[in-house]
């Protein structure tokens, strides 16, 4: 859990710009988004290898 304190003449903008960067550092946000609807382990598997081949395919064009 992210959580800031107001340090002395501290902007409200500066307090929300660093309990923002807190959160993403943290994770929060991208599990949240991720757990937000149920992916079944095969489902999760296919995704991955398609992922792991745009990669490749990515990296290969690049040294061409």
């Amino acid at each position: 859990m992210a959580f800031v304190t107001i340090r002395q003449s501290e902007s409200q903008d500066s307090l929300l710009k660093r309990f923002r960067k807190k959160v993403v550092k943290s994770g929060v946000l991208s599990t949240v988004r991720r757990k937000r609807w149920f992916v079944s382990k095969s489902e999760l598997r296919r995704v991955e290898k398609k992922k792991a081949t745009r990669r490749m395919k990515r990296r290969q064009v690049g040294k061409e």
